[in-house]
């Protein structure tokens, strides 16, 4: 683990709106936390949020008080809302205050077409559910598209909305919370149910 007793750590922000969808960042917030993270969550305002499945969420705090200067990470999870209006726009601009500010965002599912519209994955390689959903955003980055499980450009992580565990492999590795072979084994576990990974996940002190 890329940590120490006592290392104090800038909070990961996680977006939660109405619709969000549950299972796509669990994995990435769950390891994220038990390396000493905090996790804030952030809404459009203070006003609870229900996700897909049924979740209520109250936000630690509204999207205008966030900062980028005094996050690890912004996640932004899918939502039906991206594909249903305007409403989920200002996440999509916090986003770019974030890439601008050089403080890493990650990006699953629906909130790929987010920053698609927004004109963040014109010039970065990324990936999504797949490259005919970002198609139809109208977006300029098509040459860009990666058809694989979940890409990293720089301090932009993107994933389709089947990959969570690989969009939290990503993650880890971007923030650097493990080394190489403890986050490839980490992988290996939960996405292949690798019994073997044990033994390296134990010494790493990650289990």
């Amino acid at each position: 683990m890329n940590s120490s007793p006592g290392t104090t750590r800038k909070p990961v922000y996680l977006a939660v709106y109405d619709t969000l969808a549950d299972w796509e960042t669990g994995h990435a917030t769950a390891q994220l936390a038990r390396a000493g993270y905090p996790v804030r969550t952030v809404g459009p305002t203070l006003a609870p949020v229900t996700s897909v499945g049924g979740l209520r969420v109250q936000p630690d705090l509204a999207l205008a008080d966030v900062r980028p200067s005094d996050a690890a990470l912004l996640i932004l999870p899918g939502a039906d809302l991206w594909d249903a209006g305007d409403d989920l726009a200002p996440f999509a601009r916090t986003a770019r205050a974030f890439l601008d500010a050089g403080v890493p965002v990650a990006a699953i599912c629906g909130a790929t077409a987010g920053l698609a519209r927004e004109g963040l994955l014109d010039d970065r390689d990324h990936t999504s559910a797949v490259s005919f959903y970002l198609a139809a955003t109208g977006y300029g980055g098509g040459d860009r598209y990666v058809d694989t499980d979940a890409v990293t450009d720089g301090v932009l992580v993107t994933a389709g909305p089947t990959e969570p565990v690989a969009f939290a492999r990503e993650i880890l590795r971007l923030l650097h919370v493990y080394d190489d072979e403890a986050v490839d084994a980490w992988y290996r576990l939960f996405h292949d149910s690798d019994a073997g990974a044990y033994a390296v996940l134990e010494k790493a002190g990650v289990l």
